[in-house]
């Protein structure tokens, strides 16, 4: 796993705001994957970044990316409001698609969303907004709207959310598919859940961006 925390840093033009950001891609990639984080997280997740190297070695390139400013993360650090404005997030993930699309070495590639928590729900609603640019999602979560194929991923320990995705998966009409990983829970921290969420990833993005 890459430890450098700078290594391919980029600064996305997101509408009015400049967002940092880690974009490495492998040589022959055929697809890009651009990650949602969840609230109170930042590109240095620890668990994004072990999934964004999964999906590398599966030869899926990768954007880890901050959707707030560092200004914008100072102000929810004390108010926690900015994490959950599910609208702002989503707008940024549509702009940061829109300076993908512009780059000479990502405008032919193939876009996906991972989102987790709150960045889950960001990532379906982008991908109901630009549909023509999001090719595939994996996310915690579901929305009607969307028309890339989807892939849930629920903790077998997450009851509730395990119902909210159930009601979500039956209210989407794209190609969809939800998996429960058997003793995880929200953040799947139990040995080998992680692991598991990874390899679903890669399977499901290397189907879908070839």
């Amino acid at each position: 796993m890459s430890t450098n925390i700078e290594e391919g840093l980029v600064y996305v033009n997101a509408g009015r705001v400049a967002l940092e950001g880690n974009l490495l891609i492998p040589d022959g990639a055929r697809g890009l994957v651009m990650f949602a984080h969840g609230s109170g997280s930042s590109r240095f997740s620890s668990r994004n970044r072990y999934v964004a190297d999964v999906l590398r070695r599966s030869g899926v390139g990768t954007l880890l990316i901050d959707l707030l400013t560092r200004d914008e993360e100072s102000v929810d650090l004390r108010t926690a409001h900015l994490r959950f404005d599910i609208g702002l997030l989503a707008d940024r993930l549509v702009g940061a698609s829109e300076w993908l699309a512009k780059q000479p070495e990502t405008m032919s590639l193939k876009l996906g969303l991972f989102g987790a928590s709150t960045g889950g729900g960001a990532a379906l609603v982008a991908a109901a907004r630009v549909p023509e640019r999001i090719h595939a999602v994996v996310s915690r979560g579901g929305l009607p709207a969307v028309k890339a194929p989807t892939l849930l991923i629920v903790g077998g320990d997450d009851g509730p959310v395990i119902e909210m995705n159930r009601e979500a998966y039956d209210q989407m009409t794209c190609e969809r598919q939800m998996v429960i990983v058997p003793h995880a829970s929200h953040l799947f921290e139990e040995p080998g859940t992680l692991e598991e969420v990874a390899r679903l990833a890669a399977e499901w993005f290397t189907r879908h961006l070839a």
